[in-house]
């Protein structure tokens, strides 16, 4: 579990967001899924307006920048993805968006 620190897009509040992650070669991987839902969740859009951000592991505060995926790079982490949660792949089934994947990228 990582905390996921974030600016809110319009309000310009700072939120923090507790989220599964997994750690790869290119940084720390999160799932925008909302379990599946038709819209993206809130901290997405928030990354997207605001993608320089921190996070903590643990007792660990990293700053990160935080990016969507491309499709070769979702086409290889999903399924480990899946692999540490296999609820992802029933919420992708659930519905018609893409589910991002978005890697945070040490700064």
């Amino acid at each position: 579990m990582l905390l996921l620190e974030h600016v809110g897009a319009r309000s310009g509040k700072t939120r923090t967001t507790p989220l599964g992650y997994l750690s790869d070669d290119l940084g720390l991987v999160i799932v925008a899924s909302k379990g599946g839902d038709r819209r993206n969740p809130s901290w997405f859009h928030n990354l997207r307006a605001h993608p320089d951000t921190e996070v903590r592991v643990g007792a660990k505060r990293q700053s990160v920048h935080a990016r969507i995926a491309d499709a070769a790079e979702r086409t290889r982490l999903w399924p480990k993805v899946v692999e540490i949660y296999p609820g992802y792949d029933s919420y992708q089934r659930r519905t018609q968006r893409e589910i991002p994947l978005v890697i945070l990228e040490p700064r």
